[in-house]
């Protein structure tokens, strides 16, 4: 089954500094087949048939024994990536005027209360909960008033990893580009 792994926290401002070559070999070392990985951020797209609950963790462990870089695994598959592209809505998008993320829910935090926790400034932040992920869209000039930076180094920041929308777009559609070939 085509897989999407996301991982958190790495290349991130010069920290947790992980070549996407040496995650390439990890993961085919760890039993994935057809790795391919996009930008520098931790997107990995392969083929695996082993479940997703195992497959985490397995991968997880991987990367810490090639790498000694401790690092969390979010799995998504076609189907899911689908699901919340389809639920970003068709004014949001990510380009010079305005800025659209998908911030990905590990299964702890992933509920529609999760909403509740986000420090969103109304009339700067727009929030959307869509199962799996938390959808937000702003306004590049109004970016520095956004309330989103206050989630960094809360426990639903520690459970999430966010990608633009542009980059879940390019990602689906490298899947689906596997998929088809």
């Amino acid at each position: 089954m085509r897989q999407l792994a996301l991982l958190r926290g790495i290349n991130v401002g010069g920290n947790n500094k992980l070549a996407m070559a040496t995650l390439r070999e990890t993961f085919a070392r760890a039993g994935a087949e057809n790795v391919r990985t996009y930008i520098n951020s931790g997107n990995v797209i392969f083929d695996d048939t082993r479940p997703s609950e195992q497959l985490g963790a397995i991968l997880a462990q991987a990367i810490a024994d090639d790498s000694g870089l401790e690092l969390k695994v979010l799995l998504r598959d076609i189907e899911s990536v689908r699901s919340v592209l389809a639920a970003i809505p068709d004014t949001w998008i990510t380009n010079k005027e305005m800025r659209t993320d998908v911030m990905f829910l590990w299964d702890l935090v992933d509920s529609p209360e999760v909403v509740d926790e986000i420090p969103a400034r109304e009339g700067v932040d727009d929030i959307k909960y869509t199962p799996g992920a938390i959808l937000w869209r702003a306004d590049r000039d109004k970016l520095t008033r956004s309330g989103i930076g206050r989630l960094v180094g809360t426990d639903l920041y520690q459970n999430m990893t966010m990608r633009s929308s542009n980059t879940v777009l390019k990602l689906a559609a490298m899947m689906e580009e596997r998929a088809a070939g």
